[in-house]
């Protein structure tokens, strides 16, 4: 597999600040947390692998958190505890010292995403537990029509679901995560009712697609996207997703037992 630039999770990479703030728009959404409190199978003691500022971890019940980022620690608040200094690659853990263990939003901003599950699987006795975009499945979403720059730069990016599986062996399930139509954390396809939100720079700017990108990507997306929703084109071919209660996109849980 192809290395990758070594960024921390959560969504989005870690960087300085931009005069905005990440959490107003990357919100953990708690019926997505259910999903991946379903996939842990009720484990008791949980590893969680680029937690970024600390996002989803009220799906386990005792979470040991892994975070390289200094900023990103720094963001987390007092409780839960504070997160180990280290990577993915690299796993400061005995063999089998988990119950079940997960990451979220963040593989695919891995270096070495075979080395650092192939970690996680040795630290971890039960599931191991991705939440994931599907690159098969990403430039169906209709921003393509407007910025397909920004979804192919998001499938190249996510390693492919059969590549996931291979590095943890064992037995793997795929499983599609229906997005709600008012999500609360705020990738790419939590808008795909609203689209007028992402006409908002600093939306844009808290999913990590978006800073692969230059201006007049950026630039058009607003242009053509502002002027269909004006004219009504956007509503006439996609206003449906307006009222559809979840959108069934590319994001996935994969779950993988020995």
């Amino acid at each position: 597999m192809t290395a990758r630039t070594r960024h921390s999770s959560a969504g989005y990479d870690d960087g300085p600040d931009h005069g905005f703030d990440h959490a107003a728009y990357r919100r953990p959404d708690e019926r997505i947390a259910r999903f991946v409190a379903e996939a842990l199978g009720g484990a008791r003691n949980v590893l969680n692998v680029g937690v970024g500022a600390g996002s989803y971890e009220s799906a386990a019940r005792t979470v040991t958190a892994v975070e390289p980022s200094l900023s990103l620690r720094a963001r987390r608040p007092a409780r839960p505890a504070r997160a180990v200094d280290a990577v993915a690659e690299n796993l400061p853990f005995a063999d089998g010292a988990f119950d079940a263990a997960m990451t979220l939003f963040g593989v695919h901003q891995w270096s070495d995403v075979r080395a650092g599950l192939r970690e996680m699987r040795r630290v971890t006795r039960g599931p191991v537990v991705i939440l994931t975009c599907d690159p098969a499945l990403v430039r169906d979403f209709w921003l393509y029509r407007y910025a397909p720059e920004v979804l192919d730069t998001e499938a190249l990016r996510h390693p492919t679901v059969e590549e996931l599986a291979a590095a943890l062996g064992g037995c793997g399930t795929v499983q599609t995560v229906p997005v709600p139509l008012d999500c609360t954390d705020g990738f790419n396809e939590a808008y795909y009712g609203r689209p007028e939100i992402l006409l908002d720079p600093a939306a844009r700017q808290a999913c990590s697609a978006w800073s692969f990108v230059d201006d007049r990507v950026r630039e058009h997306f607003d242009t053509s996207l502002r002027a269909d929703l004006e004219s009504g084109a956007w509503d006439e071919e996609f206003g449906h997703l307006r009222t559809r209660p979840t959108y069934e996109g590319s994001l996935v849980l994969v779950r993988a037992t020995p």
